[in-house]
This record gives C-alpha cells, structure tokens and sequence, in this order.
C-alpha cells in the first residue's frame, strides 16, 4: 500500500471545518493507504500559546481524531516532537531550498497579518518543516485543503532538489485535496478559525450550535424575510451539502430562492442534522479524555512506529550526503 501522511495542530478543540475539510475524508481513505496521522505540536508553537495547557491540547486533538473515526488499529497517530528526525531533516531540507521559495508562500503572508507581533523565523520556515513531516516517512499521498496545496508543491520541489544533488532518495509527492473546497466561517468572510471566533467546536453543546448558527452570516442580499435568496452563495447552504439528506438539500435550495421559507428555519434545519452528526463524536471523545492515559497509549504505539521508519530514512539521508 502506498503511504498516506497529513497532520494537525493541536490548537485547542477541533472545530467543524476540521471534520468536514479534513478528518472525514482521511476516515475514508484508511482502507486504501498505509496512513500515518500527526499531531504537529512543533507547528502550534509557531504561534503564541500557554504552555501549561499544551498538553491538554494534544490530548485533545488526538482524542477529537480517534473519535472522528481514526481508528488506531487501522492507521497510525503520534506526536511530531515525539520524533526528534522531524527537525533533523527539516535543517537539511534547508540547506536545498531557496529563499525565493519561501518568500513566494502565500500562508506566510497570511499569518504574518494575524500575528504581526509574532513574526518568527519559524512561521517563516513552516513550510521546510511540513516537507521533511512528509518526507521523511516517503509519503507520497498527502490529503489536505485548498489552502495547503502551495505547501505540497513546495514539498515536491524539496524532493526533486534533494534528488538531483544526492541521488534518488525521496518520491515526490502528491496532494489530494477534497472537492468541497474551503469551509467558510460563521462570519461568511473567512475560512473557519478558531483564533477569529467564526468557528463551531465539534465539542459545542446541541444549544451553543443552535446559537452560533442562528448569528451566521447567510446571503448578504436578502434582507427581509420574504426577500428570495440565493443558496450558491450561502455559507449555510455550504454546510447543508456536506451535512443533510439530499431531500432536504433540494428542499432548502428551492425554498430559499422562492422565499419559502427564512434563514432561520434553513439554520434550524441545519443545527439538527449537524447535531445527529456530531453526538457519537462528542460522546466518544468525552470518554477519551476522561481517560487520557488512554490517548497517551495510543500516541506512544504511533511514537515506537514512526521512530525506526524516521531513523531509517536518516541514516540513508547523511549517508548519501556523505555525513556518514
């Protein structure tokens, strides 16, 4: 099987746009790759954090995964610091990458106006580090979201340039990202983010989603309630297709345009179908992290995996450099 690789942060409690744009499909690729799935603590700290609950949030975030349906018997799961090879190969991916490269990354720029009093060498050199996550296990599927794929290419073109001056060492690899492109945030203006509060946590009560939906941005145009609107350019409507029965779809798509009914009723509507999703996960991870040591086992297990794997593809990394 060819090997699949993506991570996550551990930035507190995942939220809906993590589930739908990410982890529900890597659930449904685990019968089709060898997939190793990575809680890149070394990535959150490139932003401010406290660091007497960066733990918690490790826990948390593998706790949400498994819950999600990443099964630790069917895929791996660990810790990115836990394997010290990650930072290892990201200084001598260094080494092979033009500052050209990283100043052409658009993420950067990004994260560079959200955090303007944390500009940092790392931010900077995320994307280094993201290659040798991938690399360094000869990944060669990487799912993720459209806002990633700048960060795979890159990734690729770390490989060819390893390739051409040492020799064969690394595949090249390929992004899979799904087709249900970015998942905007309750303020209809932004990809969903915690750190701009426009976000539903999949931990969030039935009411707290009832509530966060009901203050949600919809089609900016209709103002009354008996003003048609227009689902393609609804972010309810978004979240509609990738949560209610294809009944209910069509249903909110011809009674909105006609003003059948309001966006209240099409959030309601949405709060119950996102609700009958997200209950078993809840209640799984609530189990979870009520036991943690639990978790802990699962991300040991991951640990002892990926360090030979890591420690391999090191030893074959400075031989072919000469550094062995």
């Amino acid at each position: 099987m060819r090997r699949l690789f993506s991570g996550i942060q551990p930035s507190g409690e995942l939220h809906i746009g993590n589930y739908l744009g990410a982890i529900r499909n890597w659930v449904k690729m685990l019968t089709d790759y060898d997939s190793i799935f990575c809680i890149v603590d070394y990535h959150a700290i490139t932003a401010s954090y406290e660091t007497e609950i960066m733990q918690e949030r490790i826990v948390n975030a593998a706790a949400e995964c498994i819950a999600c349906g990443l099964d630790p018997d069917k895929c791996t799961i660990f810790v990115q610091s836990h394997v010290p090879e990650h930072t290892e190969l990201a200084w001598i991916f260094n080494t092979v990458t033009p500052m050209g490269d990283l100043r052409r990354m658009t993420q950067f720029k990004e994260k560079s106006e959200q955090h303007k009093q944390n500009v940092n060498v790392g931010l900077f050199d995320y994307p280094v580090l993201q290659a040798a996550d991938i690399l360094l296990y000869k990944a060669e599927a990487v799912p993720v979201g459209e806002d990633q794929v700048q960060h795979i290419e890159f990734s690729r073109r770390v490989a060819r340039a390893f390739n051409s001056r040492y020799g064969e060492t690394f595949p090249e690899p390929f992004h899979i990202t799904p087709r249900i492109g970015r998942i905007m945030g309750l303020d209809g203006k932004s990809k969903m983010s915690k750190s701009l509060k426009n976000h539903i946590s999949l931990s969030d009560s039935e009411e707290t989603i009832k509530k966060k939906l009901a203050t949600a941005v919809t089609d900016v145009n209709r103002k009354r309630r008996n003003d048609p609107g227009n689902p393609d350019i609804c972010n309810i409507f978004t979240l509609h297709k990738l949560l209610s029965k294809n009944s209910e779809i069509e249903y909110v798509n011809v009674e909105c345009r006609r003003a059948g009914i309001g966006c209240i009723e099409c959030k309601m509507m949405l709060a119950a179908n996102m609700n009958a999703e997200l209950e078993p996960i809840r209640a799984k991870a609530r189990d979870l992290k009520e036991h943690p040591q639990q978790v802990w086992e699962v991300l040991e297990a991951g640990r002892q995996r990926c360090k030979p794997i890591a420690a391999e593809t090191i030893r074959e990394v400075k031989t072919r450099m000469g550094l062995l």
